[in-house]
């Protein structure tokens, strides 16, 4: 019998949630994506070594060696995926529509000045208010957004008006506050909460026909992996990808469009002040959303560090 993960990439796309190489090589995924996060973790990693002081020796400053970074991770990964690479905006500009939106295209330009087409490239962004802003202005010149630390069905609404090619709510980080904040303290499959909001926004986008895809991410257990099978993509990190790799319980499909059209789901809408009204009463979704991007953001400074230390040893 076929692997877990076999089964499951036969009815939901599959990335690799790494920007370790060897891991995607291993395991096969369609995409792959990447933040601040885990390219640091990558650029701590003996065997990128050389290819991270490379890349600050080329580089005239500290921020340039950041954006080479991110491009040079995201071609090398386009080199084992068929499919495409999620590159981050850096979280630091969520709160600016222009700063995200100029970021963007840099890193776009960036790509295509290596010969490698925007249509393998994702831009990722937090999906602050801002950020769904500058994801429709993008998407409306032809760059593709994954729109990353979805919490809410109202950010997800606000994203398919905007026409996000890609959606990516955080499964775990849901689980997590419930477990942290409630008195029940272990969910089983379709009853975590991850799981739940995931199932929710899914059938939404498909009973009312957005082209907006869903892409669950940020799991803690194959359990959740498992109840959310059919979903359009899921990104999964390699210490979940062996267990499935290894594995051969069959996979049942619990998500797709045929269901999705039977969900009581009503249409909704949200204006900026009912949106922001909406987060701010969705007290984990307020919290996760804003903790995030705080936390990509530290990230991302840490990530800076260490490329500034770099580039003041080979600078002198």
């Amino acid at each position: 019998m076929s692997s877990s993960l076999d089964q499951l990439k036969a009815m939901t796309v599959v990335v690799a949630d790494t920007g370790d190489f060897n891991s995607i090589e291993k395991y096969k995924p369609t995409d792959a994506t990447t933040n601040p996060s885990l390219l640091l973790q990558a650029a701590k990693m003996p065997q990128y070594q050389d290819l991270v002081k490379s890349i600050v020796s080329d580089s005239a400053s500290v921020e340039e060696a950041f954006d080479k970074l991110f491009v040079e991770f995201g071609s090398k990964i386009l080199d084992i995926v068929p499919g495409r690479v999620s590159t981050e905006v850096d979280a630091r500009l969520s709160y600016d529509v222009d700063a995200q939106v100029t970021k963007a295209k840099k890193l776009i330009g960036m790509y295509e000045k290596r010969g490698i087409s925007r249509d393998r490239i994702l831009i990722k962004l937090s999906s602050t208010y801002e950020g769904i802003a500058a994801c429709k202005i993008l998407e409306a010149e032809g760059i593709h957004c994954n729109m990353t630390l979805i919490f809410s069905i109202a950010q997800a609404v606000l994203c398919g008006e905007a026409s996000a090619t890609l959606i990516s709510p955080f499964v775990g980080r849901i689980l997590d506050w419930f477990v942290a904040n409630t008195d029940k303290k272990s969910y089983e499959g379709h009853e975590d909460p991850g799981v739940v909001r995931v199932t929710q926004i899914y059938n939404y986008y498909k009973k009312h026909g957005y082209k907006t895809e869903v892409m669950g991410a940020s799991f803690r257990n194959v359990g959740e992996i498992m109840a959310l099978a059919g979903c359009d993509l899921l990104t999964i990190n390699p210490k979940l990808l062996e267990p499935l790799s290894s594995s051969t319980d069959p996979v049942t499909r619990f998500l797709s469009p045929e269901k999705a059209l039977e969900a009581e789901s009503p249409k909704l809408s949200y204006d900026e002040a009912q949106f922001r009204e909406a987060i701010k009463n969705d007290k984990m979704a307020d919290e996760k959303l804003h903790g995030g991007v705080d936390t990509f953001s530290a990230d991302a400074v840490k990530l800076e560090e260490q490329l500034k230390s770099m580039f003041e040893e080979l600078k002198k």
